[in-house]
């Protein structure tokens, strides 16, 4: 059986995103439970700049050998920063999904909306959930 990282400190969303706060802005990524479960990323679409994102609302595309997936923002607010290394690099997603497979940073209009989001625990036990269905 697969352990997944799920870092401390994150929070999480039941579509496998995770969120880092880092002063007003919210940096978002997907998961290792979800680059394993996409397999190799090809491609991955982001935002433009500015962009307004709704919490739970699509805001991108990743795309993979075996699936195209929505992103989902687990935060609303405006699209601060892009990782516009992912264009080229959209294995970074798979290589480093905590790390340098980052995908946006958000600024927050209500940062009391992480507070609907699981804490890594709780991630872990969401994803037990998941395993034990299977």
């Amino acid at each position: 059986m697969t352990t997944d990282v799920v870092p401390e400190g994150l929070r999480y969303t039941k579509e496998h995103e995770w969120v880092r706060v880092e002063g007003d802005l919210a940096v978002v990524g997907i998961t290792d439970y979800a680059q394993r479960e996409l397999g190799d990323v090809v491609f991955v679409e982001l935002p433009q700049l500015g962009a307004r994102v709704t919490q739970m609302q699509p805001f991108g595309v990743v795309e993979s050998v075996k699936a195209v997936s929505d992103l989902y923002a687990p935060v609303s607010g405006e699209v601060r920063e892009r990782n516009t290394r992912l264009e080229s690099e959209p294995e970074l997603v798979n290589r480093d999904p905590y790390g340098e497979g980052w995908m946006i940073k958000i600024a927050m209009r209500d940062p009391a909306e992480l507070d609907r989001l699981m804490t890594a625990q709780q991630y872990q036990e969401y994803l037990d959930g998941l395993r034990a269905q299977h």
